[in-house]
């Protein structure tokens, strides 16, 4: 893929991806991609990550089942940022909110604003 060779990954090799439901635009996550996690979600056509902590590949949703299915990807004007638009199934947080930006900061204070969708313990559980 041509494009691909225009991304300005960091030092790191990495690049952000903002992740963003196709239908209703709300924003879902933000996560870090590698060269490799970015082809691989190209080549699949659901996301695929790279985790700092583990400096390893991820496929959103091996573990929970809640994929994310590419339907759009844009770059930003510097070519150092990409934006995902995602048919999200069930929930992109791993805490079980649909969304990983369920707290509006109020003053001094992290106000829960979003619905948790699934129980997380259960989803994890199950498959750990």
């Amino acid at each position: 893929m041509e494009w691909v060779d225009k991304i300005k990954f960091d030092s790191n090799g990495l690049v952000p991806a903002i992740i963003q439901d196709y239908r209703n635009g709300e924003v879902l996550m933000l996560a870090y991609m590698s060269r490799e996690s970015v082809l691989k979600s190209l080549s699949s056509g659901i996301t695929c990550f790279f985790s700092r902590s583990r400096q390893s590949l991820w496929v959103k949703g091996e573990s929970s089942g809640h994929v994310q299915t590419i339907r759009e990807i844009y770059i930003d004007c510097d070519r150092d940022a990409l934006l995902f638009k995602v048919d999200q199934a069930v929930a992109a947080c791993h805490t079980g909110y649909r969304s990983c930006f369920y707290r509006r900061i109020e003053g001094e204070e992290l106000k829960t604003v979003g619905i948790k969708v699934f129980d997380e313990e259960a989803v994890y559980k199950q498959k750990g």
